[in-house]
Parts: structure tokens; sequence; C-alpha cells
């Protein structure tokens, strides 16, 4: 029996059809969970996606927190469920606590897009187990507000407790704390990345099949669990 894979849709998502698209590439069945339902239909991990849920309005991210879908995602990963969040993922789970950390409108207050490599600092989360440490990977980045900030005890926090998970290498595109692209959560079951790896699956479509491995990862994890 595959694993299955819940991926999220708000008002304003982008990029849930190509995160379920990742999903099914890593042999996984991919479920789609609505934002007013609190119901996770029972899946063993959730891709929270990016793009623009609920147009960015007051911040990005935080009206999606509050959404019913997530009340369950919160309580399910406080449980080890292994959560993503891509992107806007990446700010709603920053919003929703289950991050440490903010983001912010990028540095040069400009919309980035552009392919981007990546280093892998911690192969041993939940989402990262078939890279190796220190690989460095190609993905699209496409963001406007991708700065991620935090107070210098919690950066100093990240890197002593070795969370932070992929690094912008080859000059950082939006002012990110200590290059910081990815981080995790204390117990490596919750990632979080700015940059797109459901949009390198596939040499045909993008620029690598580089994000391939962290949905492979999630499901490695979720047989041995």
């Amino acid at each position: 029996m595959s694993a299955r894979i819940g991926v999220i849709t708000f008002p304003g998502t982008l990029d849930d059809g190509d995160a379920a698209r990742a999903v099914r590439y890593a042999d996984a069945e991919a479920v789609s969970l609505w934002h007013a339902d609190e119901d996770l239909h029972g899946v063993d991990a959730v891709v929270v996606p990016g793009g623009f849920s609920y147009g960015d309005y007051l911040r990005a991210g935080v009206i999606a927190r509050y959404a019913p879908v997530m009340t369950s995602v919160i309580e399910a990963a406080h449980k080890g469920m292994p959560v993503l969040g891509i992107c806007n993922g990446f700010q709603i789970l920053c919003e929703a606590g289950l991050l440490p950390g903010a983001m912010i409108r990028n540095e040069g207050l400009h919309f980035v897009c552009r392919d981007q490599w990546l280093r892998v600092e911690n192969h041993r989360t939940a989402w990262t187990t078939r890279y190796e440490q220190g690989a460095e990977i190609l993905v699209p980045l496409k963001n406007n507000d991708g700065c991620y900030v935090a107070d210098q005890s919690t950066v100093d926090m990240l890197e002593a407790e070795g969370r932070v998970v992929f690094r912008y290498v080859g000059g950082n595109p939006n002012g990110s704390r200590a290059d910081i692209a990815g981080i995790t959560s204390e117990n490596g079951r919750v990632v979080g990345l700015m940059p797109h790896p459901e949009h390198a699956i596939d040499a045909l479509t993008g620029p690598s099949d580089d994000g391939l491995g962290l949905f492979y990862s999630a499901v490695d994890a979720l047989v041995k669990a």
C-alpha cells in the first residue's frame, strides 16, 4: 500500500497541482486537502504548497495559518507527521509556529524568479535523507516575500542544532539571514524552504530533477515508520 501524502489548496494557491505531481513521481498517492476542511482524510504526510494564499493580504501566510485545515495540520505535526512547506507554505508554517522565524519582503523589493543552487546542510530530516550532506541541488525560486528573518539567538540556535536544511549558494537572492533557504523543526519532521523542489522533478520540464529527492525521502520515512 503506497504512502498517502496530502496537498493543501487555499484560495490563491498556485502550485498544488505541481506538488501533487511530485508526490506521484515518488510513487505515493497525492490526496487533495481543502483549506476549509479539518479532515486530513487519513494522510501520512502533508505538503503545504506555494502560491499567494488569500492574496497575501495582511502578510504572506497569516490568514492561511488560521484556515480549518491548518488546525489539523498543526495537531498532526505535533504528533510527528511529516510536513513540508514550500514558499508560501514555508511562510504559513512560520506563522503557525511550527517553524521559527518569519518571512518578509525581499531585500531588493522585487519579485525574484530564477533557477537557484542550494547546498544541503542537513540530510537527516524526514524530507532530505535521499541527499548527501553538502550536495548542491538546482531548483527554481520564485517569491516576493522570501527573506527569512529571525533574531540572532534564533539563528544561532538553528545553526548549533543543525536545523538549517538548505542554504543558498552562488549569491543570496532575497537577503535571508545567513543565506538560509530552508529550516527544520527540532524533531526533523517539519521542513520549510523558499525554493520550489516540485518544479525540479523532471529535467524535461525543469532545470533538473534534483527536487524529487525531498518527496522520495518522505516516502522512505513513512515506510520505515
